[in-house]
């Protein structure tokens, strides 16, 4: 699995390494629908784990030499 973001690092909104998955709207959409990568809510303060956000880009991987093999 490759990583896209440090395993062992937190991030938080306004990070700008986030804006490779979406902006800070679409991530407030995600979780209001309870959808996209794992988050912490702490008080006001929404801070995502590099290892989730890592397990979510993986389980959103497209191959397109497997499209359509089912």
């Amino acid at each position: 699995m490759a990583t896209l973001f440090e395993q062992n690092r937190s991030y938080v909104l306004g990070d700008e390494e986030l804006d490779i998955i979406g902006d800070r709207a679409k991530l407030a959409q995600w979780r209001h629908k309870d959808i996209g990568p794992a988050f912490y809510k702490l008080g006001r303060k929404i801070v995502y784990r590099g290892s989730d956000l890592n397990a979510w880009a993986e389980s959103n991987r497209v191959d397109p030499a497997k499209a359509g093999r089912d």
